[in-house]
């Protein structure tokens, strides 16, 4: 089992709480024509957000995987085009929080806190 967090882009979800968690689930189906392992197909900001998190949490998969898979600090990502799904280790849970959370507010992209509390949090418009 993993603690698990999502980060999204705010102009493809909706902004209803209730019709995101629809979206969300939809998402998650993972039925887009492309792998789910490469940033690039994701928005500018989402990229962007995802550079810089993997400085400290290493994909699992992918052309930027990590070598060290037994590291608790690897994370499991499926990357979308307006969503990047993280699956992260529990004993890593307070730091992946903050870090993604904090990331988001600096790239401008949504959170979800899929496994904790629920929280969705958007970037104030720019």
């Amino acid at each position: 089992m993993s603690y698990d967090l999502a980060v999204f882009d705010p102009a493809a979800a909706p902004g209803d709480d209730a019709a995101f968690v629809a979206w969300y689930r939809h998402q998650t189906t993972w039925s887009e024509p492309h792998g789910y392992d490469d940033p690039q197909v994701s928005t500018p900001a989402l990229r962007a957000w995802f550079e810089e998190m993997i400085q400290a949490f290493p994909p699992m998969n992918g052309p930027l995987a990590s070598a060290d898979a037994g590291d608790p600090m690897t994370t499991d990502y499926s990357v979308g085009r307006t969503l990047i799904y993280a699956a992260f280790a529990w004993s890593v849970a307070a730091q992946a929080h903050e870090a993604m959370r904090r990331l988001a507010e600096v790239h401008g992209v949504g959170f979800f806190d899929v496994s904790g509390d629920g929280e969705v949090w958007r970037p104030p418009p720019r």
